[in-house]
């Protein structure tokens, strides 16, 4: 488990599965203690256990089994409230609260606002509380999530909707997929000196054994190439190189669809 101070709450990280990160909301000024798409509900009593604290809520980003396996054993061992995207009620264990983009509620003391990243799945959302983005598989490190229900243009959208926030917002995303996304990026990006001391410092972090997750949107919009197309000068030459028309969503369409 990892943890990171921010203003009023800490994160626990938590390893599940092969490749997924469980996150834990623990407030600072309440009892509030959230857990962010669990996986494994084994990992998260665990983790409730060694903190000495009950589980208060469940949020989740979308539907897959990967985020939702836990709710069910979590709900009847804590009483938690499950909430989740109003979109994707019948296919989200033991949902309680449905929720719409661009709500805002509060979990105790602490505010949460709710984003439309579309994609993905349909009904994917994300959570921001202040300087955190919890952006299950719609962002990753250096990658963002193979559309399934959406459309390339929806996905295209909600991506421009996460490069919005602040440059500082932490990204915890649901998956360590950075260095294979990393070596994508090098394909298609080969000149990007950003990205080259990403690949150098992430490495070294994974060989350590320690998560590259969280990064920031800053990081992200400078070597992730889902958002680089953000970036005209990359379209320009990105476009000219594969002989396609350089509008932003032309080019992220190409980039999406070379990576599959």
């Amino acid at each position: 488990m990892w943890s990171y101070q921010h203003s009023t709450f800490q994160i626990h990280q938590l390893p599940a599965l092969n490749d997924n990160y469980i996150y834990l909301i623990e407030a600072t000024t309440c009892d509030v203690l959230a857990v962010i798409d669990p996986a494994d509900a084994s990992i998260v009593n665990q983790a409730c256990q060694k903190l000495g604290k009950p589980l208060t809520h469940i949020l989740n980003t979308h539907h897959h089994w990967d985020h939702t396996d836990g709710n069910q054993a979590l709900k009847q061992r804590w009483n938690c409230t499950v909430l989740g995207a109003a979109h994707d009620a019948e296919r989200i264990p033991c949902i309680d609260v449905k929720v719409l983009p661009e709500q805002a509620f509060q979990l105790g003391d602490l505010a949460v606002n709710i984003l439309d990243v579309g994609g993905h799945t349909l009904g994917h959302i994300a959570y921001v509380l202040d300087d955190a983005l919890f952006c299950g598989d719609a962002l990753f490190g250096a990658g963002c999530g193979r559309i399934f229900e959406g459309t390339l243009e929806q996905t295209w959208q909600s991506l421009q909707r996460l490069a919005q926030l602040d440059d500082d917002t932490k990204v915890y995303c649901a998956h360590e997929y950075t260095l294979p996304n990393l070596r994508f990026a090098r394909a298609v990006d080969a000149n990007n000196e950003a990205l080259k001391a990403r690949i150098h410092r992430d490495t070294q972090t994974r060989m350590q054994q320690n998560p590259t997750i969280p990064s920031t949107i800053s990081i992200e919009k400078a070597t992730n190439p889902f958002l680089r197309p953000l970036d005209a000068d990359f379209c320009t030459e990105y476009a000219q190189s594969n002989h396609i028309d350089d509008t932003a969503l032309n080019v992220f369409t190409h980039l999406r669809q070379t990576k599959g």
